[in-house]
């Protein structure tokens, strides 16, 4: 009997920070790992913010990230499924990706049983959150009218301004948030609420860049973040028996 194919989950890789060209090892490292899961992958879920800034022009790309889009495009026409889900980072996803890459695109929360496990998975962005201040940018980036006004900048000046936003954040000053404690992170208060609702044996997260693997209260169900390829470069498997999160060494 042969072992069944493996699930594969990785997220917040920022290609693009602190800009394209330094960003190239990091993408030259995932596309390596990409080619070592390949061998037993049936699927492979990047859970969001696999690009610093992503946004597609009708007849532009970004510049860019051509080796870890070309692996991709390969890998599903190989038969692999390759799952994208649009992170705070990468939300203006529209028809090139899919379409040249075969990726298929998840803008909200997935929930699915994989060999006999009922998995719930997203970016985690957001997630039970009060913050006004996010959902009003959340608000912002999803207007399709303010998306449109956007295009009609010229690509140019319109990535320029973009990747200046970008290097506001925490991770263009290499500085990543401290894992708070059960009782305090988002994640944790989030899936333990939902499980006094539903049975989900594994919550699977991107988003906060902290590897981890750990029960919830109900000491059944677990919460797991792969990591991510600025600091930690981990990655999440599930062999249909058990998840774990392991470290990609070249």
């Amino acid at each position: 009997m042969t072992e069944p194919k493996k699930i594969y989950f990785a997220s917040d890789a920022h290609f693009g920070l602190p800009d394209a060209g330094s960003s190239i090892p990091r993408e030259r490292l995932f596309v390596k790992w990409l080619d070592s899961v390949s061998e037993d992958a049936s699927e492979i879920f990047l859970l969001g913010d696999i690009f610093d800034f992503w946004f597609e022009y009708r007849k532009v790309v970004p510049r860019g990230f051509t080796r870890v889009l070309g692996k991709i495009a390969l890998l599903t026409d190989n038969g692999i499924k390759v799952h994208f889900f649009t992170g705070n980072h990468d939300l203006w996803v529209f028809d090139y990706l899919p379409s040249e890459t075969g990726m298929i695109i998840h803008r909200k929360p997935f929930m699915r049983t994989i060999y006999g496990k009922r998995f719930y998975i997203s970016h985690g962005d957001g997630l039970g959150s009060n913050d006004k201040g996010f959902h009003f940018l959340k608000a912002v980036f999803t207007n399709r009218p303010l998306q449109w006004l956007f295009a009609r900048l010229h690509p140019n000046f319109a990535l320029w301004l973009a990747h200046r936003w970008s290097k506001m954040s925490r991770y263009s000053k290499n500085f990543s948030e401290p894992f708070k404690g059960e009782e305090n992170e988002e994640h944790f208060i989030f899936a333990n609420k939902m499980l006094e609702k539903k049975e989900v044996d594994y919550f699977v997260f991107g988003h906060r860049h902290t590897p981890l693997n750990l029960p919830l209260k109900n000491g059944k169900s677990y919460i797991v973040n792969p990591g991510d390829w600025i600091f930690n470069f981990t990655y999440a498997v599930f062999d249909g028996e058990k998840m774990e999160v392991k470290k990609f060494s070249d």
